[in-house]
């Protein structure tokens, strides 16, 4: 029997020590799984083969992977493109054992850190990616900073739009509520005062729309593509629960 992998030291600046030690177990939970699911299987799959259709074009000699898990997309990513160098920040040890032992990532491919907070300098990678993790951050904005601080050609995003998803009616009651400045207040009463809800599926998670941080990557990309990777969605922002946004600085 393998002994458990240890815990980061300290949680990331935007969770308190319990809300992390809920997290880590919710992901060594789930750890194991993204090994053995089969391309096309697992939730962010299709967002996936978007970006590989985009760095097939592209082109990029290097990327990042902000909340990489296990390192799954990358070691796809790494599959499609052989010469492609990656690194992923990942701040579950168990993930990152799991991934140094079945995809052969070495300590510097995978390895710990604050998505608020990259060791990087600016401009360091090609193109900086994100599947699924900026809702489980309490400060997904700070993320998404630095995701565009550091990267030099393209940003790929892959998250929740809570403005898009439930029924239409609470989907407009949503967005009212956000356009007359009061949706914090209203997720923090549906919340009981804590901002976030834990769910079996899901882990500790808090309602995001990634919408709130497009600005950020507007300011920086002088292309922004967004697409929805579920359902039917003619205004995005309106209906479409998950989206994927591409931000490219290449001429064409």
């Amino acid at each position: 029997m393998s002994m458990p992998a240890e815990r980061s030291i300290a949680p990331p600046t935007d969770k308190t020590s319990e809300e992390w030690h809920q997290q880590l177990d919710f992901y060594a939970g789930r750890a194991h799984r993204h090994t053995i699911e089969n391309w096309s299987e697992a939730e962010h799959d299709w967002p996936l083969a978007i970006l590989m259709g985009y760095m097939s074009i592209a082109k990029p000699a290097s990327v990042l992977d902000v909340g990489a898990g296990s390192g799954r997309a990358l070691h796809l990513m790494r599959e499609h493109f052989p010469e492609l160098t990656v690194c992923g920040v990942e701040p579950s040890a168990d993930f990152r054992a799991i991934g140094q032992r079945e995809f052969k990532f070495g300590p510097e491919e995978l390895r710990d850190g604050d998505a608020t907070q990259l060791p990087f300098p600016d401009g360091s990678f090609d193109v900086v990616t994100e599947f699924g993790a900026l809702h489980h951050m309490r400060h997904p904005a700070k993320a998404v900073a630095e995701m565009v601080r550091v990267a030099r050609q393209a940003v790929f995003i892959s998250d929740c739009n809570n403005f898009g998803q439930g029924s239409a009616p609470a989907r407009i009651i949503k967005q009212a509520l956000r356009a007359l400045g009061l949706w914090r207040a209203a997720d923090w009463i549906k919340t009981k005062g804590k901002g976030y809800s834990i769910t079996e599926g899901d882990g500790l998670a808090y309602s995001y729309s990634i919408f709130e941080d497009l600005p950020i990557v507007r300011r920086r990309f002088r292309r922004v593509m967004v697409m929805n990777t579920q359902g039917q969605a003619v205004n995005h922002y309106r209906e479409a629960p998950t989206v994927v946004v591409l931000a490219d600085n290449r001429p064409w």
